[in-house]
């Protein structure tokens, strides 16, 4: 299993992350790999919206879709994403958003996975770091895009 945890101060306010994180329908604009996303149901369940997105994802000579399960809570400010078919054994990923003192926010993401096959398992490892970097600043940069201001980003911690 490879995961990684990471909490970074951002200049944006949780609710602006929070609404930035959870319209995944943009994700092939910013996000890299991320080559088109479909939604293919969404519905309310209390304060937690459900939605049901397919994903493909495309690095090199690899190219994967994968079904995952989205639950939205605006309330508390967080998003958890559950693995439903591709090609992985395993995948969760959350996120978590709370305004602080200075105006910004605290960003709290984390990812496990784990593939079925063996080279993709390999491959993904060797990049994961590199990658994970990578999108994180996707996530800060599309910010600074569609709400402006400085990208400014602290890492706190990356576990």
């Amino acid at each position: 299993m490879t995961a990684r945890r990471t909490l970074a101060e951002v200049p944006y306010t949780a609710e602006q992350m929070y609404a930035l994180v959870a319209d995944i329908e943009r994700y092939p604009e910013f996000l890299p790999w991320c080559v088109a996303l479909r939604v293919t149901g969404r519905r309310a369940a209390e304060e937690i919206e459900l939605v049901s997105s397919d994903m493909i994802v495309s690095y090199r000579v690899f190219r994967e879709q994968f079904r995952s399960l989205v639950k939205l809570n605006r309330i508390s400010r967080r998003i958890e994403v559950e693995y439903v078919d591709g090609p992985f054994k395993s995948l969760t990923n959350s996120w978590a958003f709370q305004d602080s003192p200075d105006g910004g926010s605290t960003v709290d993401f984390s990812i496990a996975f784990e593939f079925r096959n063996f080279v993709l398992q390999a491959t993904a490892q060797a990049v994961f770091e590199k990658a994970f970097l990578r999108m994180s600043d996707a996530f800060i940069e599309r910010a600074q895009a569609v709400y402006g201001g400085s990208s400014r980003r602290s890492l706190i911690s990356g576990l």
